[in-house]
């Protein structure tokens, strides 16, 4: 028998190169043994040496993708070890682990494509520090049979390096070169490949002006000549995408040309999920891009090259490109090849395509960097796991299904938590025909086995009639108190931490008095929540046209405020008799207290998208961004939660000739203080310990300022890892589902 220690590591521990990392850690120490991958993470069994200076340094000098969630260590007698230190095989399966988010092309892999090594200019090289991973993967444990570079046989040279404890590329399982590796080619949309080097032939299409669909790690992107109008025109027609912005990718050389990125952002785009984030861009000036990039934005969407691909490309274009994702109009982006052919065949005058299948669709994950927040969960950042906060150790595994809209699962299992990436909105017929799929992957590849199911209240919600068929237990959840309890999960927040003030603010959300809710101030936690005050509600005038129409809020508004006379001159061309009427009937007309039509209200009193909105949140996107950098001389009070005397104050402002600027800061410092007063109010009079803000509209980064300095003092949780949108929705279904309560009935609140 040989004394020793086996030692467990829990967390982001496959892919990452923690195995050669712990194979090197041995040789230092002097440690006999060997280590290997399973079901539950990492397992070390070692004897021998300095095992407390080993066990020490596991933790502190961990691989850079690594997240260690665990170290377990129990002192043991071996029958027998190794002479030395080995590798073994992976062994068992279920998926007790986490997996690794596909992360950017690293430094040394960059070098090497711009090199003169047999990689000079490959464009799927990658090594254990970089590369796809949870794009490929099709099963656990993470190995190269389970992935879709298993049709790639390891040649020789290959092989050596992935044998070699002492290589980068030691069990690299996308491991490539072009001898044995995947292939790039260029394909007219004829279907004819042209001849030549792929890469340059694109680049010369693209800088003529045509439109190239790229097929990167989660699907296809199409990309054009981001400084050419005429272009980006004819991309927003094909797409019959009129407004909405475009994401933009360049090399970090070119960013000083079109925007301003802070510290923070810079650290934030060299992330290696490498996301888009939404950085301050130059409306004039050498290099700044025509304005049909992300028309009536202040920010662009911007994000680095982050494949060997995408490297290649921008040195050979030499011009930041329009990166958007290859789909029509409401469609998820394609995938496969043929797929691509079919949808994009009258869009992209070329493709480039290679021959590595994608495992699953991830868009682009959606950032910022100040205040830090996630707007779309998505590649880089997905599958990540958080633990539950404490008091959840028991749970039961529970599967939440999310909304309607920016839909996403969450899945809870073993004390952890894992909200899946974007699965887009349900509406679509396509994404909807994806959804179940979706569930079907993600409880396969991490061996789920729900007791219950959680969903939204809406019983008009696909995801909730979905929940019903599934034959599980289902836990209806009110559409706010999910949001609330998401921001309490991601902030840690104990099961039995006590109630908070939840500011909930969106743009729908079924609320169980009959009305539609959206403005809202809760008192509560995971086990329920008490309505303790919301917006003065106005009708939603023709139900879900009022969200694609700002009109329609204003002039429900300026007649709750007193000011129809103001509104029939301001709509004179809108058919307001027939709204009134409408309003006055209850047809088709519920009473709303949505903060994002009020929004939408503002915007249209300012001439922002006054008629018809071309994409979700356009209308507030563009009121946020007129506020940028302009201070907020005088907040406009609200009667309470009333806006009446705000709307009042504003339209005087207008009809005054004031700055729009000035109107739009003025409305956003007074929204967040007439939510801020009664929430500090409750934690002050000790009902509740902390006040939690969600919903979409705490995307804007201008009301989140706003209402974090009103709250100042006060503590406050936020997201910040997890989106504030309704993509964060299903991780709160889970956590109240797990905490072993239905949802309370509005106006009851467990003892505390």
């Amino acid at each position: 028998m040989v004394p020793g220690r086996e030692i467990r590591v829990r967390g982001q521990v496959q892919g990452v190169g923690f195995r050669p990392f712990v194979w090197q850690l041995a040789q230092e120490f002097g440690l006999v043994g060997e280590v290997f991958n399973d079901a539950e993470g990492v397992l070390i069994r070692a004897a021998g040496g300095d095992l407390v200076g080993f066990q020490a340094a596991l933790s502190a000098r961990a691989p850079g993708l690594s997240r260690i969630d665990a170290i377990e260590a129990q002192d043991r007698c071996f029958d027998a070890l190794p002479d030395g230190f080995a590798i073994a095989a992976s062994r068992g399966g279920g998926a007790q682990t986490r997996v690794t988010p596909d992360a950017a092309t690293c430094p040394d892999c960059l070098a090497e494509i711009a090199g003169g090594g047999r990689r000079q200019g490959y464009a799927f090289t990658n090594c254990t520090r970089c590369g796809p991973r949870f794009t490929i993967l099709r099963g656990l444990p993470y190995d190269r049979a389970q992935t879709t570079m298993a049709a790639f046989p390891i040649c020789a040279s290959c092989r050596a390096e992935y044998d070699d404890p002492a290589d980068r590329r030691f069990h690299a399982q996308p491991i490539a070169c072009p001898d044995c590796g995947p292939r790039l080619w260029l394909e007219r949309m004829a279907g004819v490949v042209a001849a030549g080097d792929p890469v340059a032939l694109a680049a010369d299409l693209l800088r003529q002006g045509g439109i190239l669909a790229v097929k990167g790690l989660g699907g296809f992107h199409l990309a054009c000549d981001a400084g050419n109008p005429a272009t980006l025109d004819r991309l927003r027609r094909a797409k019959r995408r009129p407004a909405k912005p475009f994401a933009l990718m360049l090399r970090e050389a070119d960013l000083a040309a079109v925007c301003r990125p802070s510290a923070a952002d810079l650290a934030r785009l060299r992330d290696p999920a490498a996301p888009i984030v939404l950085v301050p861009g130059i409306s004039t000036g050498t290099g700044a891009l025509p304005g049909a990039v992300a028309p009536g934005m202040s920010r662009l969407g911007v994000m680095l090259p982050y494949t060997p691909l995408h490297h290649l490309l921008l040195a050979a274009v030499a011009r930041p490109l329009v990166m958007t994702s290859g789909n029509l109009s409401g469609a998820p982006q394609a995938v496969e090849n043929d797929e691509v052919r079919a949808m994009l065949g009258g869009l992209a005058d070329a493709v480039l395509l290679h021959d590595r299948e994608i495992a699953r669709r991830l868009d682009d994950s959606v950032e910022r960097a100040e205040p830090p927040m996630v707007l779309r969960r998505a590649r880089g950042r997905v599958p990540g796991t958080m633990p539950l906060p404490e008091g959840f150790e028991h749970a039961p595994q529970v599967l939440a299904l999310g909304g309607q809209m920016k839909s996403a699962i969450c899945l809870v299992k073993g004390g952890q938590a894992l909200l899946s990436h974007h699965l887009g909105d349900l509406d679509a017929a396509d994404s909807w025909d994806a959804f179940p799929r979706a569930i079907a992957d993600y409880r396969a590849l991490f061996d789920h086995r729900p007791a219950l199911v959680a969903c939204d209240a809406h019983p008009g919600y696909r995801t909730t009639q979905h929940a019903r068929s599934l034959g599980l237990p289902v836990i209806e959840v009110q559409h706010h108190h999910a949001h609330l309890a998401a921001c309490l999960a991601e902030n840690g927040w104990p099961r039995a931490g006590g109630p908070v003030a939840g500011i909930v603010l969106d743009g729908t959300g079924y609320g169980p008095d009959g009305t539609v809710w959206g403005g809202e101030l809760l008192l509560g936690e995971y086990r329920g929540v008490e309505r303790v005050g919301h917006l003065a509600p106005v009708p939603l005038v023709g139900g879900d046209a009022a969200a694609r129409e700002p009109w329609r809020n204003l002039l429900v508004r300026l007649d709750a405020a007193g000011l129809a006379g103001h509104a029939d001159r301001w709509l004179a061309d809108r058919p307001r008799a027939a709204l009134r009427a409408a309003a006055r009937a209850g047809l088709n007309a519920p009473l709303s207290s949505s903060a994002g039509r009020l929004f939408d209200a503002v915007a249209a009193a300012l001439g922002l998208c006054s008629g018809r909105q071309s994409y979700e949140g356009e209308a507030a996107m563009r009121l946020e961004s007129l506020a940028e950098g302009c201070p907020a001389d005088r907040p406009y009070r609200f009667a309470g939660l009333d806006p009446a005397p705000a709307i009042r104050a504003m339209t005087g402002d207008i009809e005054a000739g004031l700055a729009h600027c000035l109107i739009s800061a003025r409305f956003h410092a007074g929204l967040a203080r007439a939510f801020a007063d009664p929430a500090r109010a409750l934690v002050e009079t000790g009902r509740a310990r902390a006040v939690a803000l969600s919903g979409g509209c705490f995307q804007n980064a201008r009301l989140l300022a706003e209402m974090l300095a009103a709250l100042q003092g006060v503590k406050v949780l936020i997201h910040r890892e997890t989106p504030a949108n309704d993509g964060g929705l299903a991780l709160g279904q889970a956590v109240i589902a797990a905490a072993g309560e239905l949802p309370q009935a509005e106006g009851f609140l467990p003892e505390f």
